[in-house]
């Protein structure tokens, strides 16, 4: 049965390390997409970060995983693996190279924390501008750097398809476009020479840009090892639990069916999940769980 997944922002604010973790394994989840943010708050704004950028990723690796252990020892407790991690962005500033420095050497110390957890994934936004001509000469520079890293701690970086904001509106940004989503993925591979690349598909962002759940899950394929599972009304972020919005989940099951999907089902519900009084959140996780395992079974459904 694949594995059934949600992020811990939102959560470890409202119950505490040890309440979250408890709370997730009472309402049936088998793992987190932890957020790199729980070690230094400041990173939720990065933009409010003045230059030159300061933050608890400063500190020695051994200094951070200290600060991981309260995370590292609850999860054990309770039976709850970290699947997947999400780090802070943006995270690519245009001619900004000491703050693109700053954020590089950061990211390798979240790959080190991640292999400290026996996590597999770190999702890293895509630098994402108003050009997007600009956008894979920013990536490029953004990922490479980072392939020793993900080989000696055995990470596996995941791309994220994006949206930007124009005019109250939204447009496509890096990778939301599957195909150039497959070219990223396939050439940092063969720079790598290993696959330490993949795709975190983000439903939410899918349905805000426009593209049909389905095509797009079957033009990434095997890409696809991550996910971040929303809903929203087609105009606005809305981080929503399935069926909240108006995303087609039948076409979202049929696509991973398809390509055979054997990642977590891992959601990304902050939304949803702060909408409700924190003495709600145990019924609320149950449905949302509890729609992950209708998916899993679905999916799996011969």
């Amino acid at each position: 049965m694949l594995k059934i997944g949600i992020q811990t922002a939102g959560l470890l604010e409202h119950h505490g390390i040890d309440g979250t973790f408890a709370l997730l394994e009472r309402c049936g989840f088998d793992f987190v997409d932890f957020s790199m943010n729980a070690l230094d708050a400041s990173l939720r704004d990065l933009r409010a970060i003045p230059d030159p950028l300061q933050s608890a990723f400063d500190q020695p690796i051994e200094a951070l995983a200290a600060a991981l252990k309260p995370y590292s020892e609850a999860a054990q407790a309770h039976g709850i693996a970290f699947g997947q991690a999400h780090a802070p962005y943006p995270s690519f500033w245009p001619d900004n190279d000491e703050r693109n420095a700053a954020m590089t050497a950061m990211y390798k110390k979240m790959i080190a924390l991640c292999g400290h957890l026996g996590c597999k994934y770190l999702i890293i936004h895509p630098a994402a501008q108003r050009n997007l001509s600009d956008d894979w000469k920013a990536n490029m520079s953004l990922y490479k750097p980072l392939i020793p890293a993900l080989k000696e701690h055995d990470v596996i970086c995941c791309l994220e398809n994006l949206y930007l904001g124009v005019s109250g509106g939204y447009l496509e940004s890096s990778c939301a476009d599957p195909y150039e989503a497959c070219d990223y993925i396939d050439e940092l591979n063969d720079v790598a020479g290993a696959r330490r690349f993949a795709f975190c598909l983000d439903t939410g962002h899918a349905l805000m840009t426009g593209r049909d759940i389905y095509t797009t899950i079957m033009k990434l394929g095997p890409r696809i090892e991550a996910l971040h599972i929303h809903d929203n009304d087609g105009r606005k972020d809305l981080h929503m639990a399935p069926y909240m919005g108006i995303l087609e989940w039948n076409r979202f099951i049929a696509g991973l069916k398809d390509i055979e999907y054997t990642g977590g089902l891992s959601f990304e519900t902050i939304s949803c999940v702060n909408s409700f009084d924190p003495e709600l959140h145990e019924r609320l996780l149950s449905f949302i769980s509890a729609t992950g395992r209708m998916f899993a079974r679905r999916i799996e459904r011969a």
